[in-house]
């Protein structure tokens, strides 16, 4: 098969895949609280199985990553297809249909794994592409989470009675058997040796990359906004709740959250292209902070629609925006462990988020949750600005 065909049906498998491995991480978002206050022995612990998956992600990210470099991309997503996909799913079922809390949460925690392994779609999307489509392949393979938009939030809502004796496990069955497409899928992913690690080749230390300004602030971007999108979707069920709003609406909150999560894909790597990385990121935080002052005016849908999608543009511009930077830093033979310790710090921050969300919530109320999350946005603008001086300052020397 041509290189150029080659190349597109290994994007085209990775948005697929990339589709079914959110609509996984939506439904835990938008159900898993839902189901942990009614499982959990304490209201504040509701969010509890949405922060097991963080923590399930952050233990395996870097492993994942590792494992991949050594077996190669197609081996290492299959397996955590598997395991954590398949697995997880299946022990929310038992854990719901038994009403063991900790058994739901352990499932949780295993769809965290398969979290883990499947975020590395975006980095495998650079590898299998061209030098001049590598950005655009990131983007569209992010493009996925679009259909996931609309399945995931339908799936945690319109299913939740698919199994009648026992409410709430249907849409964690669906999760089990759209991991095993998933694995179908996967075996079909071809990476060309270019994308695969180089044992011979020469790698800097970690500590060395990781001090270079723009991997500094490539994380920073991403895990700090990765976080704050993470704390504030996982308390806006509970806070919808809260003020009486049902699922079907939730849900209808949710799908337009995700739309703006992954709906600008289509054009953020262009974007970048055009007004480069820093612009985005500043935009992102911008717009973040939009968020956090939209849901201070009022708690009505349309306040929660604006709000929910202002943190998913917002979350686009700066996740992609840092990805796309830190994936310029490193060598092949270094892509394992800078990328897998990028996502460490990123799912570290996560698990830290989802794991407050709801003492927050519960103790400081969804206005002043959302005011909170203003420091550390503008902890990535002054970040982002320190970077654009320094680069500034190199070219004046340069010139000089």
């Amino acid at each position: 098969m041509p290189l150029f065909t080659r190349e597109k049906a290994n994007v085209l498998i990775l948005v697929i895949c990339q589709s079914l491995f959110i609509i996984a991480a939506i439904t835990v978002m938008t159900l898993s609280g839902v189901v942990g206050y009614k499982m959990s022995p304490n209201p504040t612990y509701a969010t509890l199985p949405i922060a097991l998956m963080m923590i399930g992600t952050v233990i395996s990210t870097l492993p994942a990553s590792l494992y991949m470099a050594k077996v190669g991309r197609r081996v290492g997503f299959i397996t955590g297809a598997l395991f954590g996909g398949v697995g997880g799913a299946y022990l929310s079922v038992l854990g719901i249909s038994h009403n063991a809390f900790w058994l739901f949460c352990l499932g949780n925690f295993l769809l965290g794994v398969y979290q883990g392994f499947a975020m590395y779609y975006r980095f495998a999307a650079i590898d299998v592409a061209s030098p001049g489509f590598k950005s655009r392949a990131l983007s569209l393979v992010m493009v996925g989470g679009v259909i996931a938009a609309y399945l995931g939030p339908w799936n945690a809502s319109a299913l939740i009675n698919l199994i009648e004796a026992t409410p709430y496990a249907g849409p964690y069955l669906i999760l089990a058997i759209q991991s095993v497409l998933a694995i179908f899928l996967l075996s079909l992913l071809r990476v060309p040796p270019s994308g695969e690690p180089e044992p011979g080749s020469y790698a800097r230390p970690l500590k060395t990359i990781v001090k270079l300004p723009s991997v500094k602030v490539a994380m920073i971007a991403a895990a700090i906004g990765y976080a704050i999108m993470i704390l504030v979707m996982s308390a806006t069920p509970l806070a919808m709740k809260n003020v009486g709003f049902d699922m079907t609406v939730i849900a209808h909150v949710m799908q337009w959250h995700v739309l703006g999560m992954f709906l600008p894909s289509f054009f953020t790597g262009s974007l970048i292209k055009r007004f480069g990385t820093a612009t985005i990121l500043h935009t992102g935080s911008l717009l973040l902070i939009g968020s956090a002052l939209t849901a201070n005016t009022g708690q009505t849908l349309t306040h929660f629609e604006i709000s929910l999608v202002l943190l998913g543009v917002g979350w686009n511009f700066l996740f992609i925006g840092g990805s796309t930077l830190l994936a310029t830093m490193h060598t092949e033979s270094e892509r394992g462990k800078v990328q897998g310790s990028n996502d460490l710090i990123i799912f570290t921050l996560v698990a830290i988020g989802s794991l407050m969300a709801g003492k927050l919530l519960f103790t400081l109320g969804w206005e002043s949750l959302n005011l909170l999350m203003l420091s550390p946005v503008f902890f990535v603008i002054f970040a982002t600005q320190l970077w654009v001086i320094g680069n500034r300052k190199k070219v004046l020397n340069n010139v000089l």
